[in-house]
């Protein structure tokens, strides 16, 4: 599957997939991306899935990784800061 073919469906698809479940052997391991720094943004998004397959459940050598995103403006550098504040 080609990220120019990629449907909603198939976004769905990978969003749901399970970490606990997923056949190892299928997913493709992130030390083994190559993005091309050069390139611009939009090209290397389409080339980082084109070669992980699935963005949203990979390995890490033998560790299964699974990402989600939360629907909000705030930024990872905002949570992490929050976070900090809060614990010191």
């Amino acid at each position: 599957m080609s990220i120019q073919t990629l449907t909603a469906a198939d976004i769905d698809r990978m969003q749901a997939a399970d970490p606990r479940t997923a056949d190892r052997s299928t997913l493709k391991d992130i030390r083994d991306v190559n993005v091309d720094t050069g390139l611009p943004k939009r090209e290397r998004i389409l080339d980082y899935i084109n070669q992980i397959g699935n963005p949203y459940c990979y390995r890490h050598g033998a560790y299964v990784v699974k990402i989600s995103f939360a629907d909000t403006d705030a930024t990872l550098e905002e949570r992490m800061l929050s976070y900090m504040r809060a614990k010191c």
